[in-house]
């Protein structure tokens, strides 16, 4: 990481490792928060059920959909008193965001490209205040490659005030076995990883996973009535946090279109706008965390430890030797090509008197100082993605530049307001005659509850005419707009301020808000505007005055963003 992941300059929030399931447990309790009610089975009285508003249903297993004009059924299962009791629920639309494995996905028959099956690993979820405190007091950190003699490892402090933890290791079936994998087995395994035992220490789960990095052919189905979301839509290597920000990325980017569907003021075919975004980014990303991943495996091969031979020797095993060796002997010739692997770890042969020792290691210095190991953080990717076609209006192929190759290398964000681009985070404040200086950022001028645009302008009269515009034909198109008007300076009781209400009365669903250099971030002028949709990306823009009547322009920029 570096320090100006944490200065707030390009967001108005700093960096965070969050595991999922706690920003799973934060998003419950946000929605019972806000009226939800969570429920975990329904009445045995009837083989159909409905869902009640504003209603979550848990524990129960999809196992068919069928699709037809007028809507979608989803057959689910649930156990109950040690029964499987099967429930349909009629659907207008049904969103699969059930993980890698969709069961929605498999269901469809949706394929997915890309790279398979790049590593198998054993995850390992464990609890070690001891090991935490360790840690924070002599080697803080987040992420630990740990490389010895007796293990080989990568250790994830998901807390290391809770002594929270996750190892992944390496996975060999079918000469290594899951169940040989039990919790004693695994405390053994993590001693020989940190170094020392701890007495402390609960092994709270053990899963085995498949390390791929693919994409969807279709992110909708059955008339875009069935959408694909998250891992269930794209599936990477966890290099770089890349899973859980691009399906962050995918629901910010549905939640607006289907409420617009739901609400009639878009048609069902604007849902194709979502695949049209982000299937481009799905795909991008994927590239991304395989060459950040690529870049992590450099530093184990600089040692003398190159993981895809590893996985060679293993398929050799598997292919050459599977034929006539019993299991067990595969498994013992496997061990000891991989005891004998580990030697090159070994501190007669690792430093720096050694020639071969101190080779490897001034490789591995090389590859820190040049910053070609694993990278954490990608604020281009994460803030800077920008979508070059869909529910915007493009400004031409001159304004468009593609994405660079990914190369695994950090790139730093840079503010745009090119349509498709994410709103630039500034801090403002509101203008008014009681001047305050408590500041928010122009990301909290985008309501996150309904389905509302927001326009800012300067407060310049050919703009304000602009704004009039745009609240009528939001009246014709039944879309909420709001409107910020960005001023240069503060405003004066003195000077008898009145804002912008006596010009855009009797429309009240605006705001004057100081934010000085605005336009130089947007590398716009003042004459210009911006159209920013519901989830914080550039819909449209009037780089400076436009020409014409500005309803008609408007109109027909709405007709455009909204597919109507």
């Amino acid at each position: 990481m570096q320090p100006q992941d944490f200065d707030r300059i390009v967001s108005p929030v700093s960096v965070a490792h969050f595991s999922q399931y706690k920003l799973t447990k934060l998003l419950v309790k946000q929605l019972e928060d806000i009226g939800f009610h969570i429920r975990s089975d329904v009445s045995m009285n009837s083989n159909d059920c409905q869902l009640a508003e504003r209603e979550i249903l848990l524990g129960h297993e999809c196992t068919s959909i069928n699709a037809t004009e007028n809507g979608v059924t989803v057959t689910a299962n649930i156990t109950r008193e040690g029964k499987h009791v099967e429930k349909k629920f009629q659907c207008n639309f049904v969103v699969g965001t059930d993980g890698a494995g969709s069961t929605v996905r498999n269901l469809l028959g949706i394929g997915m490209c890309g790279k398979r099956d790049l590593q198998k690993l054993i995850s390992v979820h464990f609890m070690s205040q001891e090991l935490g405190q360790y840690l924070i007091e002599e080697k803080p950190g987040m992420l630990f490659f740990v490389f010895n003699t007796e293990a080989i490892g990568v250790i994830v402090a998901h807390d290391l005030k809770e002594g929270e933890f996750v190892l992944q290791v390496p996975f060999y079936p079918p000469q290594q076995k899951f169940e040989d994998f039990s919790s004693t087995m695994c405390e053994k395994l993590i001693f020989k990883l940190v170094g020392r035992e701890l007495a402390d220490i609960n092994v709270l789960d053990v899963k085995p996973w498949v390390m791929h990095a693919e994409v969807a052919e279709a992110f909708l189905a059955c008339n875009n009535r069935i959408i694909l979301a998250g891992d269930a839509a794209h599936r990477f290597p966890p290099a770089g946090g890349f899973g859980m920000n691009t399906g962050i990325q995918d629901a910010h980017n549905l939640a607006w279109k289907l409420a617009s569907v739901l609400e009639r003021i878009a048609p069902p075919s604007f849902l194709s706008t979502y695949e049209t975004e982000r299937k481009q980014i799905a795909v991008f990303n994927t590239e991304l965390s395989v060459q950040n991943f690529k870049a992590a495996m450099e530093v184990p091969a600089a040692l003398g430890l190159d993981p895809s031979i590893a996985n060679s020797v293993h398929r050799t095993i598997n292919g050459t030797f599977g034929s006539f060796l019993p299991s067990n002997l595969q498994r013992v010739v496997l061990d000891g090509i991989f005891s004998i692997g580990r030697l090159q770890l070994s501190d007669s042969l690792l430093n720096e008197t050694n020639p071969i020792g101190s080779s490897r290691l001034s490789k591995l210095r090389q590859i820190f100082d040049q910053g070609k190991s694993l990278q954490l953080q990608f604020p281009a990717e994460d803030l800077g993605f920008r979508y070059s076609k869909g529910a915007l209006v493009s400004e031409g192929d001159s304004s468009w530049t593609p994405q660079e190759t990914p190369t695994g290398r950090r790139r730093d964000y840079v503010p745009s307001s090119d349509p498709g681009s994410r709103l630039p985070h500034m801090d403002i404040q509101l203008l008014s005659p009681l001047f305050s200086k408590d500041t928010f950022s122009t990301l909290d001028l985008v309501s996150g509850d309904k389905v509302e645009f927001l326009l800012i302008i300067a407060p310049v009269k050919e703009s304000y005419q602009l704004a009039r515009a745009a609240f009528k034909v939001a009246e014709e198109f039944k879309v909420a707009v709001k409107v910020c008007v960005m001023w240069r300076e503060k405003a004066s009781a003195d000077d008898g301020f009145v804002g912008s209400e006596k010009t855009l009365l009797p429309w009240r669903n605006f705001v004057d808000v100081i934010g000085a250099d605005w336009w130089e971030l947007c590398g716009m002028t003042d004459r210009g505007a911006v159209l920013v949709r519901p989830d914080e990306h550039i819909a449209w823009r009037a780089k400076s005055e436009i020409d014409g009547d500005p309803f008609l322009v408007l109109r027909k920029v709405f007709c455009a963003i909204l597919g109507i």
